[in-house]
């Protein structure tokens, strides 16, 4: 096949095909595409490396993908009625994990065709499903296919029949492959050709393409990824950005093989690059249609829905004067992850920060790795907390994303945000499963035998109760055969109180916390027993209690430092010591009225850092 065929300018759409991989996390998606990238020829032997769509250091060291890849592969069908022909298939790798979600949904807009990959030694996990719900919706057609057949626990018989029982399909049309030998690769090639449809749209109508990711370069400026839906883009010309109007010039046009190679431009059907110098991150908006400023399209794309934030969190830089960094660091990496929300906020403990909203507790973490590692920030995160909504008696209504928006006053109802659950887990969990789940105020939606020895659990959960530990305590519950998927849905209505930290009879803003009314008093003598640890002694007693309005419902004290004033008093009358004695009480009362209580810095990073919670989140494998 000839070496340039890839950078052919304005191909066929008859001839191209866009399709991206979906799948749980550590079933081999990123292995396939691996395979896929040495077998079209596009990376060298010399160049090969595992995970080369994995480009992040971060992904590359905790096996999973986080940004989705699009690449574009030459291929030659070795059966079937288009065999010998040329193609070019545009494939877009994708992440696995609920928390990225919106990648692939974004992915899934620019494709026709979706390659549903399976591990044969584990079966179809709850992320697998929801993705595959998600690709049904946008009609995609579906190719199932199990990998990792080379495996000795791969039971691909068993689990081909699960997949064609959930997709509707037979066992035999079930594809099956193994990314890390290439057996079946090829034959999985030609089906994408043979199922995928060729992509649609009017090749002589004005431009228009929809922009499915950004990145931004320190010399270059603003990366923009779009997939060409009508008309053609060339260089040299003026675009549009159609939600805000701006125009640009492009500068440069290309195609991703798996390096960017710049072309003489993208016609219906294509994926590819546009390079236009600007350096305002805002310019280049996920969802938006790019058209030619002179005779473009009157009417933009049906764009992305945009993401709601799920788990809000502070991020406060250490250093102070770091917080313009910070503002500069999030705008370009909200550009590379349109999830990712956030509004500057101010706490009395930690300085001048950003409330920051993200998808998923994985989210926040790879996140504010991000930040450290590509910005070299050195942050602070706070404990994660969710959206409420608050009615008050007087009938006014308050959105509270942080525990010191509460509002004053009498409450008559707090509504919190509640998720939709999926576990898929082997039917011998599901008692350890249904106590967690009850014991986190869950709600049991259905159940259902995917097979005699999987079963797929339904329950409606409060946000808040699976932020924390919950998926920890599902896998330990369940030896780690469980997987979990959530989905939002809506809010209820629920006993919320807001639980104040005093020191000395004064609410310290920072250690205020949002709680169901029945844990209240667990989470105040959690917090008023690690700040007693935290906060060194004074020279007067001081008593850290937990309230719920004016109710104090835990208390520890810190026991003042004593200075030894009966040292001098070698002899004498017992009265002496007493009237000593006397007169350091009543200096340390006029102290307490008078005096502060300093809380060290250590002692406020420790107690509200997220690194500080048992419940640390880890990486959902």
């Amino acid at each position: 096949m000839p070496a340039s065929f890839a950078d052919t300018t304005f191909t066929d759409p008859a001839r191209i095909r866009n399709f991206c991989i979906i799948a749980h996390i550590d079933h081999g998606k990123s292995t396939l595409a691996d395979r896929m990238l040495q077998l079209t020829g596009v990376v060298s032997e010399r160049q090969m490396r595992a995970q080369y769509l994995d480009r992040m250091d971060i992904e590359r060291e905790r096996g999973i993908t986080i940004k989705a890849q699009n690449v574009r592969l030459p291929w030659a069908p070795r059966s079937g009625e288009h065999a010998g022909t040329d193609f070019v298939l545009h494939l877009i790798d994708t992440p696995g994990h609920v928390d990225f979600t919106y990648e692939v949904s974004r992915a899934l807009e620019a494709c026709e065709g979706a390659i549903l990959l399976v591990d044969a030694a584990q079966g179809i996990e709850a992320q697998t499903l929801a993705n595959l719900y998600l690709a049904l919706d946008k009609d995609l057609t579906i190719i199932p296919v199990l990998n990792k057949i080379d495996l000795p626990a791969a039971d691909p018989d068993r689990y081909a029949a699960e997949l064609a029982h959930i997709i509707g399909c037979e066992p035999s049309d079930v594809l099956r492959v193994s990314g890390k030998t290439g057996v079946g690769v090829p034959e999985l090639l030609d089906e994408v050709i043979a199922q995928v449809p060729p992509p649609e749209g009017v090749a002589d109508a004005p431009a228009r393409a929809m922009i499915f990711d950004s990145v931004y370069d320190t010399y270059r400026g603003v990366v923009t990824y779009v997939r060409v839906v009508d008309g053609k883009l060339t260089p040299r010309e003026k675009i549009k950005m159609m939600s805000t109007g701006a125009t640009h010039e492009l500068l440069e046009i290309g195609i991703v093989s798996p390096e960017p190679k710049p072309t003489d431009g993208l016609g219906v059907g294509e994926v590819g690059y546009l390079i236009t110098g600007v350096k305002e991150v805002r310019q280049s908006k996920v969802g938006d249609t790019v058209t030619t400023a002179r005779g473009g399209a009157p009417e933009p794309l049906t764009g992305y829905r945009e993401p709601q934030p799920m788990v809000y969190s502070g991020l406060y830089p250490v250093d102070g004067s770091d917080y313009p960094v910070l503002r500069d660091a999030l705008d370009k990496l909200q550009l590379n992850d349109a999830a990712l929300t956030y509004e500057p906020e101010t706490s009395v403990a930690l300085g001048f920060g950003f409330r920051c909203g993200f998808l998923g507790l994985l989210h926040m973490e790879i996140t504010r790795e991000r930040l450290q590692r590509e910005f070299g920030l050195d942050l602070i995160s706070t404990a994660p907390n969710v959206v409420y909504r608050v009615e008050m008696e007087d009938s006014a209504e308050h959105i509270v994303t942080n525990p010191s928006f509460w509002p004053e006053g009498k409450v008559r109802t707090v509504f919190e945000p509640v998720v939709k659950c999926t576990i898929i887990a082997p039917s011998e969990f599901i008692g350890a499963i249904m106590e967690l789940c009850q014991s986190r105020r869950g709600e049991l939606g259905g159940m259902d035998y995917l097979s005699e020895t999987r079963v797929e659990l339904r329950y409606t959960l409060p946000m808040a109760e699976i932020i924390f530990d919950f998926f920890d305590s599902l896998k330990s519950r369940t030896r780690g055969y469980a997987s979990l998927d959530y989905e939002e849905a809506g809010e209820q209505q629920a006993q919320l109180v807001k639980v104040d930290i005093l020191l000395q009879g004064e609410a310290v803003d920072a250690f205020s916390a949002i709680v169901h009314r029945d844990a209240a008093q667990a989470y105040g003598h959690k917090m008023t027993t690690k700040l007693r640890e935290l906060i060194p002694r004074q020279q007067f007693e001081v008593p850290i209690q937990a309230a719920i309005g004016s109710k104090i419902i835990a208390r520890e004290n810190i026991r003042a430092i004593r200075k030894d004033v009966l040292a001098k008093c070698y002899g004498g009358d017992i009265s002496r010591k007493r009237k000593l004695l006397e007169k350091q009480k009543e200096g340390k009362k006029r102290m307490k009225t008078i005096g502060r209580v300093d809380v060290p810095q250590e002692a406020f990073v420790a107690a509200l850092s997220s690194d500080a919670q048992s419940d640390k989140p880890k990486d959902k494998k």
